[in-house]
């Protein structure tokens, strides 16, 4: 037997005091399986130690909410009796070391948080964030991630519809890899995970259980140093052609009534979906071991509680349809086994060989697993940068070819290229524009998806950074014509102990909380990742959000691309010159300064909800948010997207042409319309207090804007679509 010494201890990431709150719930020393058990359940990627308190704050309820967070994922109704199911994930550290199956186990793993709730998945989405694009280990990082996406979505036969990549130094020892997937219920066949019925069978359905992945959720809750890449044991490795017939297998199962409760194995495997399904069900499980089917030989306890093997399912059945349940699960060639049953002793109980191996209370456990208020300190924003005070640009036009092939603005078209987003048939809006649609099979309705965040914002103001991530997404939704719903996150983060990191996170959730509260727009589920960083340096905070809407009809959706020749182009929204954090000071000036610029919220509801009107009443050809780069840029995309070009006329301010071009002022929409059209959009919009102008029409194949510049559209395509090419081909 192990002796259980200080260092051991250390080894499993619990604290001195964190071990002495161990030995108070035993009453006793634990023995290795068990001190494994507590380590998993009290890391920060199971237990959010750190940032539950704060988490707490957000809005999680809305009449259209049928479940927020504390489930696999989170639930919301879309009328017609139907539900959109959805979360998003990280799988950061496992994506840095392995890429490949740090990637696609990352979907695995998103993919079976929804389909463990009865849904069907539809579509996934990525947020991708990788260092600067000449470090050493880039090209590597974005070939095997990419890959690992692609590679598991298309096996599943899920579409990738769509998502972001970013470049910058900060992530240039840590990536980061968000998952996002969206899947379709009935409301009334929506599957929970909470344990009942004392004496059920508690069943082991999937793939066998291997050594690969031990230790993932703690080495996902601990930073980098130089040896990082001897952790390659403990990233996980998956099997896409076995997660889509136990996703087969599971929806057939749970056509009939068996199941009484269902979850996946995700992070900590056996340990963390037998402990929260005991826990939410408020009983004890008893497990055997020996029935729990292995693919290597002599495994121990410890082992098998801790391994994160792919594929795998725990269930609770109703008595009596174990045969029923074994025969669908063997029809699909998967593995199926009663490894134990619910108890009413609170107690989860685990016996191998004939011999108790680990005794543990099941409550105390998870209710009092550490939640710490840590020391922060909030970050305190710079000054403003006014537009007008920014060097005049002498060469518009070079500026805007050089944005446009940055490494932010820049086409993603190679990647989204390698993943297979039309396969189900119902991708109605493709990767590129503003949200992903995808058409609710067999109905008029669609979801529209997207994923956003701007983490140069969030860095230089936590709290503006967090709540213009939020309405960024919102703005994303609404230019497609969709009501937005509901939104999940991927919080990622540096090492919290930090105060100036904690700081970050705190400011962050703040700017989100308010930003939702005011948009209507709650959050119903999410993940923490923090540790981000590598010796002591961490990433920019990046809290990814991922939002969902609904088109109640789906040919009311809009595009960003030009339709039509003559069409009249407006601009919603005031424009007042902020440049702090923009694309241009980065990438014309190399400047990384200045404050973000600010969130007006009440603006933008009320901008956005006249936006969407405008869409539904087909009052709008094209519609685009200005964001990045600022508009010239979003009248750049859209031209590309519709292979047209525009003639801008003079603007009417006092700003420099510079500023009113690049800056990033918020709560903006370029939409287009027939010129009649454009009278009533006028009309509309004065009597709700919307500031809009008519600043030019569609035409041509230059985008010329007055007296500033002249450049042909497929001048702006060369540039936009060779930067990333040209990188991967190096």
């Amino acid at each position: 037997m192990t002796e259980i010494t200080k260092e051991i201890v250390a080894e499993h990431g619990l604290s001195e005091s964190e071990y002495e709150r161990v030995l108070d719930i035993l009453g006793r020393e634990p023995n290795l399986t068990e001190l494994g058990i507590f380590s998993v359940m009290w890391s920060e990627h199971c237990s959010y130690k750190s940032s539950k308190k704060w988490l707490k704050t957000l809005p999680t309820e809305a009449p259209w909410v049928i479940c927020g967070p504390g489930e696999n994922a989170g639930v919301v109704d879309i009328g017609d009796g139907q539900a959109a199911i959805f979360k998003m994930e990280s799988h950061n550290h496992p994506s840095y070391i392995e890429p490949y199956q740090g990637a696609a186990t990352g979907v695995g793993g998103i993919l079976r948080d929804v389909f463990t709730m009865g849904a069907r998945p539809v579509a996934n989405m990525n947020a991708l964030r990788f260092g600067r694009p000449d470090h050493p280990k880039t090209r590597h990082l974005v070939s095997g991630v990419v890959s690992g996406i692609g590679g598991y979505g298309n096996c599943m036969g899920i579409p990738t519809v769509g998502g972001e990549t970013n470049f910058h130094s900060s992530y240039d020892g840590n990536i980061l890899v968000n998952a996002m997937t969206v899947g379709l219920a009935d409301t009334d066949k929506i599957f929970y995970s909470a344990a009942a019925g004392i004496g059920n069978p508690v069943v082991y359905v999937g793939s066998k259980t291997g050594r690969d992945g031990i230790h993932g959720a703690t080495m996902a809750s601990a930073e980098f140093d130089d040896d990082s890449e001897e952790k390659r044991p403990t990233v996980q490795v998956g099997d896409p052609f076995t997660e889509k017939l136990l996703l087969e297998a599971c929806l057939e199962l749970m056509a009939t009534d068996a199941i009484v409760a269902i979850q996946d194995m995700g992070a900590a495997g056996l340990t963390s979906s037998s402990f929260e399904m005991a826990d939410k069900g408020g009983v004890g499980i008893q497990l055997d071991l020996d029935n729990v089917p292995m693919r290597e030989e002599g495994m121990t306890p410890y082992e098998i509680m801790l391994s994160e093997s792919q594929e795998r399912m725990l269930m609770v059945l109703k008595p009596g349809r174990e045969d029923e349940a074994r025969a669908i699960f063997e029809k699909w060639e998967l593995d199926f086994s009663v490894i134990g049953s619910v108890t009413d002793t609170g107690r989860m109980v685990l016996t191998m060989h004939g011999e108790k191996v680990a005794d543990l209370p099941v409550a105390p456990l998870a209710d009092a697993a550490p939640e710490y208020d840590r020391p922060w300190v909030k970050t305190e924003a710079p000054a403003a940068i006014n537009g007008n005070d920014v060097a005049e640009s002498n060469d518009l036009g070079a500026a805007l070819l050089k944005i446009m092939g940055s490494s932010e603005i820049a086409s993603r078209k190679w990647i989204w290229e390698q993943y297979d987003h039309m396969v189900m048939g119902d991708t109605i809006q493709r990767p590129g524009g503003d949200a992903a649609v995808v058409r609710v099979h067999g109905t008029d309705k669609a979801l529209a998806i997207t994923t956003d965040c701007t983490p140069r914002y969030c860095y230089a103001d936590p709290e503006t950074g967090g709540a213009q991530a939020i309405a960024e997404t919102w703005r994303n939704l609404t230019a497609t014509g969709a009501t937005p719903l509901a939104v999940t996150d991927c919080m990622n983060f540096g090492n919290p102990e930090r105060p100036e990191i904690m700081g970050q996170f705190v400011g962050c959730i703040d700017g989100m909380r308010k930003a939702c509260t005011e948009l209507d727009y709650p959050v119903v589920s999410g993940n923490v990742s923090l540790y981000n960083e590598t010796n002591g340096t961490g990433i920019h905070p990046t809290p990814a959000i991922g939002g969902v809407g609904v088109l109640k009809q789906s040919d009311h959706m809009s595009t960003i691309a030009f339709k039509n020749e003559k069409d009249v182009i407006l601009l919603v929204g005031e424009t007042t010159g902020e440049m702090g954090q923009s694309i241009y000071l980065r990438e014309i000036e190399g400047r990384e300064e200045g404050a973000p610029p600010r969130v007006d919220l009440p603006a933008e509801k009320r901008n956005g909800d006249f936006v969407r009107a405008a869409i539904h009443d087909g009052l709008v050809t094209a519609s685009h948010d200005v964001a990045d780069g600022g508009l010239a840029v979003a009248l750049a995309e859209m031209a590309l997207a519709g292979n047209l070009g525009a003639e801008i006329f003079q603007h009417k301010t006092d700003l420099t042409h510079t500023a009113y071009l690049f800056a990033e002022d918020q709560a903006r929409y370029v939409i287009t319309s027939s010129s009649q059209d454009a009278e009533k959009l006028l009309e509309r919009a004065m009597e709700a207090g919307v500031p809009i102008e008519i600043i030019g029409t569609t035409g041509q194949n230059e985008l010329n804007i007055a007296d500033m510049l002249h450049i042909s559209v497929s001048d702006i395509r060369d540039r936009h679509s060779n930067w990333l090419p040209s990188l991967m081909d190096r």
